[in-house]
């Protein structure tokens, strides 16, 4: 097996040491190979060292700069540490280089979310489920930026396939409690939802603050 197959075996078993070893050997036989200093970034990321990280993907952009994979590395440690302008930067290269899935639109989508710029994510957040049906995280974000927007028919839609998916998500229930009341008037149907957040969470205070408007509402 070749050091690079190696090494990814030996991360996706949690072998750091034994790993590191292998994409060291690839990198000085082959130093001009931009994979094995992404891997090796991917590597140093899971073990908790962000700037040596970012080190080895910058070195691979060196080599090709249509690395989407390194823009993706080192917009994810910007977003953890919580650089979001310089992160959207990242997400917005490695998606002009070609990288297309599912995470790196959701990543790009979180990032103007925590931007404040829910409606600019929309669209990435979009694109995100329609590459992956079931990414539970990607759905909920697309449902709270629609709602964001008013546009609560499809923001049910997608809550109700959060819940599909991953039945005890609380907050999906929550927000399906707040479309309910808030735009359907349904308070009956806005009631349930918010129990039912509540037997998963009994202590979802927005919940049960939902719960108690709501029951008012309904006692009038």
């Amino acid at each position: 097996m070749d050091l690079n197959k190696q090494g990814i075996e030996y991360m996706q078993e949690g072998k750091y040491e034994e790993a590191a070893k292998c994409f060291t050997q690839a990198i000085e036989e082959n130093p001009k190979e931009p994979v094995y200093y992404i891997n090796f970034g991917n590597l140093l990321a899971a073990v908790g060292d962000p700037e040596r990280a970012i080190a080895f993907f910058r070195k691979a952009l060196e080599l090709d700069e249509g690395a989407g994979t390194a823009y993706y590395g080192i917009g994810n440690l910007l977003y953890n540490q919580e650089d979001f302008l310089k992160a959207k930067d990242m997400f917005e290269k490695a998606l002009k280089a070609g990288l297309e899935n599912s995470d790196t639109y959701f990543m790009l989508g979180m990032t103007l979310i925590q931007l404040g710029q829910p409606k600019l994510a929309l669209p990435y957040m979009k694109r995100a489920v329609e590459l992956n049906e079931n990414d539970v995280d990607a759905l909920f974000q697309y449902g709270l930026c629609l709602a964001g927007e008013s546009v609560i028919d499809e923001a049910i839609k997608s809550f109700h396939s959060v819940i599909e998916l991953e039945p005890n998500h609380s907050d999906a229930y929550y927000n399906l409690g707040v479309a309910y009341a808030g735009f359907k008037n349904d308070y009956e149907k806005a009631l349930d939802m918010f129990e039912k957040a509540l037997e998963i969470q009994p202590d979802h205070m927005l919940a049960a603050n939902g719960k108690k408007i709501v029951s008012e509402a309904l006692s009038e």
